[in-house]
């Protein structure tokens, strides 16, 4: 297999930006000697953990490590001392990089550590590595037990960024700005192992601020890759600030990933700017699988259309594929393609669950399909799919429905037991004004007119903020003890 960072042996790169943290920075050449001096003390291990803070040092790290053909295990470090623990014990890296100085907890500190220097000069050499080595070890959050750690080959990895060039048309000229954290693959493999694939170069906030993102976009950087907690951020911020709205408008791309964007933001945004932010659908066990293409329509509400070698297909409940594509028929996604995983480390149980007969990967997101193939998600099958009064209902289209309105700052919905329904659609919301929130009654009718009288809320719960992880991502699952 061909290397992944091709740029890194050619010498005609050598000073071109590469990485930026703040106001560190690395050359590719800078790069290209750093990974090769670290890929000299590491290549004989086999798996190492990176202790990944939003550094030079983490990004310089995973790159030594792919280039020596090893396998990165990146590590939170927000997690708490069980989680790493297990993490540890179920892929036992040999050790573990990081940055010089950086504390590390219990069980991470009981590892061989090599401090990752970023000055470091050697010659790059990269191993020969086959399509199916794994490159990455990523642990899935668990929701009824501990994290898995999901495999990810190196042809996953090249064949995703590859694919998501094509759709958004990544050059070496883009330069790419995030703030997102790099233990995931949404922050690493997109935001820096893309840039670097391309031969482009990423600046790095190192902790998410609008005014940064202004700093960045409008010192000639091309791209934005974010949440939608920090669109909310900059939609929020706009009408304030002329000059975020000038850096957005310049912008070459602006993407949002790992849950939806609401309908609101995306207004808000493109009526301030001018840019439409698009948005991808992926997700650990098989990074990137849709995406609005640069030169297609930006819709709200939508994941755009499969990537370049990707097969999508909804299925219902028995496994039966569904052939319609007219916007309201719910099925669970499922893929298959040369951008999946190869399995839960350990848990050959759980593997072969996560796939049928076939070898599609059911990722548990209920969607539906646009006349033109746009993929509009609706939720996921375990929290976000309401069967009352015998209809199929998407949770996520509500929310946004919600979200509509002007009276309601944040809103989530779930389904509980209903003797008449069998469920029946609750509404979470925190107000603009706590003191005087919108009605129940009014929120019922506003969903109904918007979508239909079946999705409107039964019950209207009312919270001073909804429960959210390290991402932005809300846990619905801690909403009942809201």
């Amino acid at each position: 297999m061909s290397s992944l960072f091709p740029v890194l042996t050619e010498s005609s790169a050598g000073r071109r930006p590469a990485l930026r943290f703040g106001e560190r920075a690395l050359t590719y050449a800078e790069l290209a000697a750093a990974a090769g001096a670290l890929a000299g003390r590491i290549g004989g291990e086999a798996r190492v953990a990176v202790w990944a803070t939003p550094s030079l040092e983490t990004a310089v790290g995973v790159v030594a490590a792919l280039s020596a053909g090893l396998t990165v295990v990146p590590l939170n470090p927000k997690s708490g001392e069980s989680e790493l623990l297990h993490i540890l014990s179920d892929s036992a890296p040999s050790l573990v990089l990081a940055a010089p100085g950086d504390e590390l907890p219990g069980p991470v500190g009981e590892l061989e550590r090599v401090d990752v220097d970023v000055r470091d000069a050697g010659a790059y050499a990269p191993a020969d590595a086959a399509d199916e080595d794994p490159a990455l070890v990523v642990y899935t959050s668990g929701t009824t037990g501990p994290p898995k750690g999901a495999v990810i080959p190196r042809r996953a990895v090249a064949s995703t960024l590859d694919a998501l060039a094509d759709a958004w048309r990544w050059t070496g000229d883009d330069v790419l700005v995030h703030g997102l954290p790099l233990f995931h693959v949404h922050g690493l493999v997109l935001g820096i192992l893309g840039p670097l694939r391309r031969g482009g170069s990423v600046r790095h906030l190192g902790r998410f601020s609008t005014d940064g993102v202004a700093r960045e976009l409008g010192g000639r950087a091309t791209m934005l890759f974010g949440v939608p907690t920090m669109y909310h951020r900059i939609a929020e911020a706009l009408p304030g600030d002329p000059g975020l709205a000038k850096a957005l408008a310049g912008a070459r791309l602006l993407v949002s990933g790992s849950a939806a964007l609401p309908v609101h933001d995306h207004e808000r945004i493109a009526a301030a700017t001018g840019r439409r932010v698009i948005e991808r659908y992926g997700m650990t066990e098989t990074l990137m699988n849709t995406s609005v293409r640069a030169d297609g329509e930006a819709r709200p509400g939508t994941v755009g259309v499969p990537l370049p070698g990707v097969e999508l297909r909804l299925v219902e409940e028995d496994g039966s594929p569904i052939a319609a594509y007219d916007g309201e028929t719910v099925g669970e996604i499922q893929v298959r393609g040369p951008n999946l995983f190869t399995g839960y480390l350990n848990r050959p149980d759980a593997t072969a669950a996560a796939f049928t007969a076939d070898g599609w990967f059911r990722t548990g997101d209920m969607a539906v399909r646009e006349a033109d193939g746009y993929v509009r998600i609706v939720g996921r099958k375990a929290t976000d799919l309401i069967k009352s009064g015998g209809y199929k209902i998407g949770a996520g289209e509500i929310e946004n429905a919600l979200l509509e309105h002007p009276g309601v700052r944040e809103a989530a919905v779930t389904g509980e037991p209903d003797e008449d329904l069998g469920e029946r659609i609750v509404a979470w919301v925190v107000p603009v004004d706590p003191a005087t929130p919108p009605g129940a009654d009014e929120l019922a009718d506003h969903v109904a007119r918007r979508l239909a009288p079946h999705k409107r809320p039964r019950v209207v719960r009312y919270l001073d903020a909804l429960p959210r992880n390290d991402m932005g991502k809300i846990m619905k699952r801690a909403l009942g003890d809201a």
